[in-house]
């Protein structure tokens, strides 16, 4: 029977065994001879087909890289002085600005001198003011280290 899986039994003679004994012995008869059996391997399983596990992981890899890069790029906007905002025209600069409530707040915008005071909310910017003495520059802090920011975020204190 051909394309029989399973193991294949042969059986082979032991030296020393009985029939061994009894030729040592002077016996001219043969006596049955001790078989061993040993079992010969069967084929190896197939290997599993490489094509849908690979691919599920290439995927979930991808879309992991995609979030980690979308995620850092909003956190890179949310925490200050982490934001690409020094591309903007010389003449043009933020004084100030105050929240009013979550879409309104009140805005003074340095113009090449002149100093305007907009209102901006969901209806856009409008110039409510224009001012005749301009607001004097608030004193230039330096920027504090990186540990000593990340201390303030985590509510713990910086020695």
């Amino acid at each position: 029977m051909s394309g029989a899986a399973g193991p294949v039994v042969a059986s082979l003679p032991v030296p020393g065994g009985a029939g061994a004994a009894a030729i040592a012995a002077g016996d001219a008869t043969p006596a049955t001879t001790a078989t061993a059996q040993v079992l010969a391997p069967s084929a190896p399983p197939p290997p599993a087909p490489a094509g849908a596990g690979s691919l599920g992981g290439a995927v979930l890899a991808l879309v992991l890289v995609v979030g980690l890069i979308l995620a850092l790029s909003w956190l890179a906007r949310r925490i200050p002085g982490l934001g690409g905002t020094g591309g903007g025209h010389p003449g043009l600069r933020i004084v100030g600005a105050l929240p009013l409530g979550p879409r309104d707040r009140l805005v003074v915008v340095d113009v090449s001198g002149t100093q305007l005071l907009l209102g901006v909310g969901a209806g856009g910017p409008r110039t409510l003011h224009t001012l005749d003495q301009p607001l004097p520059d608030p004193p230039a802090r330096s920027a504090p280290a990186f540990a000593q920011l990340l201390a303030q975020h985590l509510g713990k204190k910086t020695p």
